[in-house]
């Protein structure tokens, strides 16, 4: 059934004028739940390896035009006997491959195994420290973050044509087999040193195949790292700038002629980790008076061109970046007034959610000259979080950004992001496929059509809380207003993650 959208969001609040809303209903009984308990039937269990295993359609069918693979990251195992993580973003890595091809799809799950996840497993409980837990007793203290802190490999995953990278914000990636998803070992990218992180979320040039990325120094000199690596993945220039306090920073823009970062004003008490008193997470404080700051690097040569303190903002993820007619740096990103989402995704990986996540999308314009911010609008009052744009489109002007969104009536304070959301920037209207009750979908990933440069498809996974299964759900990305055009069924259930990619064959 289609409807408007907005009156149905009393706790999400929509705002925006036109929108289409899809309930996909299916042709078997609903199991009654709590709709904002069902995801810890997913996030609370370790994930189960499986090995290359064919994978059956259970509606529609694969388009011909989709032809690659999807690749997922996220922490599947929150807990080692009796002990559990202190926040969701302590969990080992655990990465998905499904491939399509003229035969169907095939899916491969496996953990990453890190020098930590391989010395945990031994022991069989937590031998270091991670972003919510100290480390355990006889740790000495003042060691280096990379000692003090186990590496998941749990955020993201950068392909490449001979192997696969498992990204994490404050170490080096992990290099996995592209097919079987075997851990290779770690990888300094030709050019990384020892305590040179590479973050997450990188950006990768549609055009020249360049990967641009950077990582956080929490030394006594506190500095943002920034890497310009070839198509291959090797590090082919480096550069680094002092930051003037000790933040964190997740993700930047990347447009024809720069890099853009936004400093938060989040402070880490660096003692406070030091000595154990305070894990990594929760030695951050919020501190607004400083302001946000903006910093403009020229991405050919990795100079500053700019850097200005703007009013206070706090993101975690932006959809996309480009210039505009006039010069200016246009920006969609998912901000926050405030850092309390951090304490929701603590919550998240305790099963214990109680504080609201208020993340929206935001439009900002940023004069690179000077590094001010001259607007930011909120043009979707939809909460959500993790916007996605077409990898063709990555630093160009995109029309559409997609991201996860609270199901209609959902609880901020309650509840995880469930289902897609694509904004048109176009024309000012939304789009959202609302799933049933108790079925959540993973962050949408755009995978562009091997022979039809207008079509595009939209993959996510999908953990169905009432048969505790997971799927893979394939929608055509101009009807998100229909049902998917495939159902893919995974033979295990799928831990709720974080980013994906997709790599085009």
């Amino acid at each position: 059934m289609t409807q408007s959208i907005a009156p149905q969001l009393k706790q999400v609040a929509s705002t925006f004028s036109t929108a289409t809303v899809i309930h996909h209903n299916r042709d078997r009984a609903i199991v009654k739940a709590e709709p904002q308990k069902a995801w810890m039937k997913a996030i609370g269990q370790t994930g189960v390896e499986f090995a290359p295993t064919p994978l059956e359609v259970i509606s529609g069918r694969i388009p011909i035009g989709l032809r690659g693979c999807l690749y997922r990251n996220g922490p599947a195992r929150l807990q080692r006997g009796s002990r559990r993580v202190g926040h969701w973003f302590d969990g080992d890595g655990a990465v998905l491959g499904v491939r399509f091809g003229d035969r169907g799809a095939t899916g491969t799950y496996r953990f990453v195994r890190t020098e930590t996840y391989e010395a945990d497993e031994r022991s069989g409980s937590f031998t270091r420290g991670s972003f919510g837990m100290t480390p355990p007793p006889g740790t000495l203290p003042f060691q280096s973050l990379r000692k003090l802190m186990k590496n998941p490999a749990n955020v993201s995953v950068l392909a490449l044509d001979d192997r696969a990278l498992a990204l994490w914000d404050q170490g080096h990636p992990y290099s996995l087999d592209p097919d079987t998803l075997e851990t290779l070992g770690e990888d300094s990218l030709g050019n990384l040193g020892d305590g040179e992180a590479f973050a997450g979320h990188y950006k990768r040039d549609p055009v020249t195949g360049e990967i641009f990325n950077f990582g956080v120094n929490y030394g006594l000199q506190p500095g943002l790292n920034i890497y310009r690596c070839d198509r291959a993945g090797q590090v082919r220039q480096k550069a680094s700038l002092p930051l003037k306090w000790l933040p964190i920073v997740h993700d930047f823009i990347l447009t024809t002629n720069y890099l853009v970062f936004i400093v938060p004003p989040i402070c880490l008490d660096a003692m406070a980790v030091a000595t154990y008193r305070k894990s990594f997470g929760d030695a951050f404080s919020w501190q607004p008076q400083m302001g946000a700051e903006v910093i403009v690097v020229d991405r050919h040569t990795l100079r500053v061109v700019s850097r200005e303190l703007n009013d206070p903002l706090y993101l975690w993820h932006v959809g996309n970046g480009y210039e505009d007619a006039d010069g200016n740096v246009v920006m969609d990103i998912i901000g926050y007034d405030d850092i309390r989402v951090n304490q929701y995704l603590k919550e998240v990986g305790l099963l214990n959610l109680k504080t609201p996540a208020l993340g929206t999308l935001r439009k900002l314009r940023v004069d690179p000259k000077t590094a001010c911010i001259l607007d930011a609008d909120e043009v979707l009052s939809v909460c959500g979080e993790f916007p996605t744009v077409s990898p063709l489109e990555v630093g160009l002007e995109s029309r559409y950004t997609y991201f996860l969104g609270f199901r209609p009536g959902a609880e901020v304070d309650r509840d995880l992001w469930s289902t897609i959301v694509c904004f048109d920037y176009q024309t000012e209207t939304a789009t959202m496929a609302v799933l049933d009750p108790n079925c959540y979908a993973m962050e949408p990933i755009f995978a562009p059509d091997k022979y039809d440069p207008d079509r595009g498809w939209i993959l996510t996974v999908v953990y169905d809380g009432n048969r505790h299964t997971s799927e893979v759900w394939v929608y055509d990305r101009d009807r998100l207003d229909e049902e998917p055009v495939c159902k893919l069924a995974l033979p295990e259930v799928i831990p709720m993650g974080y980013h994906g990619t997709w790599q085009a064959r």
